[in-house]
């Protein structure tokens, strides 16, 4: 089992949970989180004060899946989320030891199983 994490822009986001939600990966914990990175900060004018903010807003997306599907979620991800500019955001893929499914205590893949299209309540 492996983790994806990836940092992305706000407006990559939905294209990205529609199309895995098409292939069958409804399951996403997404934050809302702020970073710094080579994108440069913003400067704003406030009652005379110059004011840069180097932490600009992303979508962070967690999603665990088998090995064997993660290419397809991170091909998914950088597909809708590549502009080729300066803060696109980043994608990490780290090994998961266990995973448990509280509801029925099933452990291990079991609780990764990718639905098919119409299992899947919208």
């Amino acid at each position: 089992m492996k983790m994806v994490i990836a940092y992305i822009r706000h407006e990559a986001f939905e294209p990205i949970r529609a199309e895995l939600l098409g292939l069958g990966f409804p399951s996403l914990s997404i934050a809302e989180v702020k970073g710094s990175g080579r994108q440069k900060g913003v400067t704003e004018r406030y009652r005379g004060a110059s004011l840069t903010n180097y932490l600009r807003p992303k979508v962070k997306i967690e999603c665990v899946v088998d090995d064997g599907d993660v290419q397809t979620i991170v091909d998914t991800i950088l597909k809708h989320a590549r502009t080729g500019a300066v803060g696109d955001g980043k994608v990490f893929v780290m090994p998961v030891e266990e995973a448990y499914r509280i509801r029925t205590g099933e452990a291990g893949a079991e609780t990764l199983q990718a639905h098919e299209a119409d299992e899947i309540q919208r």
